[in-house]
């Protein structure tokens, strides 16, 4: 066996110190995104009655982990990404933190328009 040097020492700790920070700064980000589900709200933002809650079967397919979202009644579709941030139809580019911020955003995107009825399959 090859006698290690102390530059392959000191690269192999540097390589293993960078794997591990990597490591621990990645995991608690991704894995907080998917604790539990986030809580009901039902307020009026902007003149606007935007609610969230946790999704029942409805018979629609939720890519947002289990949860509703509506403006004036009308289901907004919303998504969960990976990350735990949320996208909806109307602000797809723009993810937020939390369902609520999507009802915002497309409140503060529809300008005043009303919201179609998205035809999911």
């Amino acid at each position: 066996m090859p006698e290690l040097s102390r530059r392959s020492a000191l690269t192999a700790a540097a390589v293993l110190a960078t794997t591990a920070g990597t490591l621990s700064a990645v995991t608690p980000a991704s894995a907080a995104g998917h604790h539990g589900s986030p809580g009901t709200f039902d307020e009026v933002y902007k003149g606007r009655r935007i609610q969230g809650r946790p999704a029942t079967g409805s018979g629609h397919h939720h890519h947002g982990a289990g949860y509703a979202v509506f403006i004036d009644g009308v289901e907004l579709h919303v998504m969960r990404n990976a990350d735990g941030s949320w996208i909806s139809v109307v602000s797809h580019y723009d993810p937020v933190t939390t369902p609520r911020a999507a009802a915002r955003a497309a409140v503060d995107e529809l300008q005043g328009a009303a919201l179609l009825p998205f035809p999911a399959n």
